[in-house]
């Protein structure tokens, strides 16, 4: 669920530190690398470039939850294996399923980056991402994954798939609060004149932090809001709705997985709540909503998703057309698929800029301070280190309709015309 808003080992950097300490002490002693011949540079290695792919492929929101970025990613590295990999080296991928547990998610960890040593984790998925930790420890960077929780604003070395301006020193956020701003709200109610809100969410600690920020943002954006939330194990989702209809919401944001969306729409027909806009995120932007909500055509036509990449019907971009042309055996397409391409694309930029591929560049890339669009497929993300949140930001949005007849039409001429000067809200993840 996004938030609205969005490297040498360490053995190697410890015996570099000693080497220098030795150079220091002994005055005039050089090493011996310094005598070498270096008028013929050394070859460079073809063995394959392990990266890791960490999926909650597994869990107890369903199977096929959290396995969109993986496609996506794997598409990327398929694709660019066929056109000679990076500096001629194929890109070996290794897979995990965490199971949606944090022993899974430190089984899956250690597996990879202890034992496979990859050089890289991409498009990480987890539930429960409690492997973090021992991620950044090993200064391995972690590219373009998807911040369910609060580790990629909490863990140096950790690259989420929307950026980050917190400190990351070890505490979430900034003295362990989260920010996020309130774009998504504004431009439902200057688009759409919506008055009334309601948030549905499930009471899982993700969920219930992301509904929070929700609600505050639409407070401070001048909303009437209602609040549900659904028991994680056993929803009822027909209370929730009617509750919906009673309270005549103009517009439904949620907090839940695809499954849970498309119970509560069916119930949202059955009680017949009717709403200007079911505001659903990036993790539900997908082909399979007319399967998925067959049942509930009213609230189907009523479907909205926000987010902050370009949207995967968009193929009259040629990143998006690449991103479809490779995906093209896929059963369905979605925007998460498209965020786990993108964040393959930006693991191969990075390694792409090293003379010899290692964690160390890799990392130095990621650190550089540099705007990254994925060839536009991206808002662009930054990652910057500020000691204090913003108070304001402006916040650029991407918004697409669902219909029948064209699928996830993307509204206000794209991502980078719908902009607002908005405030920065905290939370607690």
């Amino acid at each position: 669920m996004r938030r609205p808003a969005r490297a040498a080992e360490a053995l190697g950097v410890l015996t570099a530190g000693l080497a220098l300490v030795a150079v220091a002490a002994c005055g005039s002693r050089l090493p011996e690398s310094d005598f070498e011949d270096r008028s013929t540079p050394a070859p460079r290695s073809t063995a394959p470039l392990r990266v890791g792919i960490i999926t909650s492929a597994t869990s107890p929101v369903g199977g096929a939850t959290f396995t969109d970025t993986r496609d996506g990613a794997q598409a990327y590295f398929r694709n660019l294996n066929r056109q000679g990999g990076i500096q001629g080296r194929r890109v070996e991928v290794h897979l995990c399923d965490d199971g949606g547990s944090g022993v899974g998610n430190t089984a899956c960890v250690h597996k990879l980056v202890d034992e496979q040593k990859v050089v890289a984790l991409v498009a990480t998925t987890s539930l429960d991402y409690a492997g973090a930790e021992r991620v950044s420890h090993a200064r391995v960077p972690d590219i373009g994954g998807q911040p369910i929780g609060a580790a990629y604003d909490t863990y140096p070395h950790l690259y989420g798939i929307y950026g980050s301006l917190a400190p990351r020193d070890g505490t979430p956020g900034w003295g362990g609060k989260l920010y996020g701003g309130t774009e998504v709200y504004r431009y439902f109610k200057r688009e759409h004149g919506a008055r009334t809100a309601a948030v549905v969410s499930y009471n899982q600690a993700a969920s219930a932090a992301y509904a929070r920020l929700v609600t505050r943002g639409l407070k401070a954006e001048g909303y009437r809001v209602v609040t549900e939330q659904l028991d994680f194990a056993l929803p009822n989702f027909k209370a929730a709705a009617a509750d919906l209809k009673d309270e005549k919401a103009d517009l439904v944001f949620d907090a839940v997985d695809a499954h849970g969306n498309a119970q509560l729409c069916e119930a949202m027909d059955q009680v017949g709540a009717r709403v200007t806009a079911k505001v659903t995120n990036v993790q539900n932007w997908t082909s399979s909503v007319r399967s998925a909500y067959k049942d509930a055509p009213h609230c189907r036509a009523s479907l909205w998703a926000t987010g902050a990449s370009r949207n995967y019907e968009d193929t009259g971009h040629p990143a998006v057309r690449a991103f479809r042309a490779a995906t093209k055996d896929l059963k369905t397409h979605s925007q998460w698929q498209l965020e786990g391409w993108a964040a393959a694309m930006w693991f191969t930029d990075a390694a792409r800029s090293c003379r010899t591929v290692t964690r160390a560049c890799v990392d130095r890339f990621m650190e550089r301070g540099v705007r990254y669009s994925a060839d536009g497929l991206l808002l662009p993300v930054t990652f910057a280190r500020r000691a204090e949140p913003p108070r304001t930001r402006k916040t650029c949005l991407s918004v697409a309709r669902w219909t029948d007849t064209e699928g996830w039409v993307t509204q206000n001429g794209g991502m980078s015309n719908t902009c607002f000067d908005v405030p920065q809200l905290s939370y607690q993840p």
